[in-house]
């Protein structure tokens, strides 16, 4: 069996993830990027647009946009009750496949909200009467259930309206403005793909280590949220579809065509939305993100990440962004020391997201010498 290095790894890597601009067989559209990874982090829509952004840098972020409102992907809640963009027609499927797994503690989400079964059913019937030939805000969401008797205090409306759209009756349409939309799913997508369960489990193993491979079956079970057994039938469904390697005596998987591919290092810098498959596509973290910064990416490990800059496809500061009427200001906080070059690097990689947002960028710097207290800002 073939054995892999770390820098292999993280070369190969680093193309799944569709992270390397100079490659030719790239998606060139938002469809074809999200079929590519099956389901991408977008729990933060921003951090999602850029997502695609990143990925597509022929495309601004109304293109990106307006490929949404095509319905070239939705939103919705597929794995680990964790929301996601999808291609449309399988939005149904991984919901049944893996969305099942986070119903089942649905109940106990509920009791401690002050909702009972009977109470979530109704609201799920409120929305879909609500949204039947509709789009509705989540504010006109919320108001549906008020005027039908249902308290949305607390955590309660957002829990329904995720509960909603985990049965398979609603899904995320794209914002109108700053708000978020809600329609039904059987509306949006008229036509879904309904594989075999045994099919199901065989298409995502094949669409999550093309996208995230060289990896392990352990961080395709985190991803999708599938048991043990789930994600090892799901690698032995794939068949010939996917190969096998070693990497520091762990077997990992991929596409043969990845492993066909000349052994390319991680370069470069990249400028990442904070929820993006390159850290949230893995458990094991440590080829990109070194132990010492997992706090900074990560503060308080609630879930909420930084988005970061990458050189050589390991984390190497986080940053921030303010917007003002004329000018994206990024304030990057550095996590390894940067030299002037590599500081004039990582402006350079900022060029794209501001001709994404259509705004000139200004960075400053936090140097990595006063991280752990106040701030010296260069420039």
């Amino acid at each position: 069996m073939v054995e892999l290095s770390p820098a292999e790894v993280l070369g190969l890597r680093m193309g799944s993830l569709l992270l390397r601009e100079d490659d030719p067989g790239r998606p060139k559209d938002v469809a074809g990027v999200v079929s590519w990874f099956g389901a991408m982090q977008a729990q933060d829509n921003g951090s999602a647009l850029w997502s695609l952004g990143v990925r597509l840098p022929h495309l601004d972020l109304a293109g990106v946009k307006e490929a949404l409102e095509r319905k070239e992907a939705l939103r919705t809640w597929p794995m680990r009750g964790t929301v996601h963009l999808v291609p449309p027609r399988d939005a149904r499927w991984m919901l049944d496949l893996m969305g099942v797994r986070a119903l089942a503690g649905a109940a106990a989400r509920r009791a401690s909200l002050g909702l009972d079964e009977r109470t979530a059913d109704r609201a799920v019937d409120v929305l879909g009467s609500a949204l039947a030939g509709n789009r509705l805000t989540r504010a006109q969401c919320l108001a549906a259930l008020t005027a039908a008797g249902i308290d949305i205090g607390g955590q309660a409306g957002y829990h329904l309206l995720w509960y909603a759209s985990q049965r398979g009756v609603t899904c995320i349409a794209p914002h109108v403005g700053t708000e978020q939309t809600f329609a039904l799913l059987g509306e949006w997508v008229p036509d879904p793909w309904l594989p075999s369960r045994e099919e199901a489990l065989a298409t995502i193993a094949i669409r999550y280590f093309r996208s995230h491979g060289p990896t392990t079956r352990q961080d395709f079970a985190g991803w999708t949220g599938l048991t043990a057994t789930d994600a090892k039938a799901g690698i032995a469904a794939a068949g010939d579809a996917l190969t096998s390697a070693m990497a520091g005596g762990t077997e990992v998987y991929l596409t043969p065509e990845a492993l066909d591919t000349a052994p390319r290092d991680a370069t470069g810098y990249l400028t990442l939305p904070g929820f993006d498959e390159y850290l949230l596509g893995f458990k094991d973290r440590s080829l990109m993100v070194s132990d010492g910064h997992k706090q900074a990416i990560i503060p308080g490990g609630n879930g909420v990440f930084q988005p970061t800059v990458v050189r050589a496809g390991r984390v190497v500061a986080t940053w921030k962004r303010t917007m003002t009427t004329k000018l994206a200001k990024i304030q990057v906080h550095e996590l390894a020391k940067l030299t002037a070059k590599d500081r004039t690097a990582i402006e350079a990689a900022f060029d794209p997201y501001g001709r994404f947002l259509g705004f000139p960028v200004s960075l400053t710097f936090l140097e990595h010498s006063l991280r752990s207290g106040a701030g010296k800002i260069g420039r």
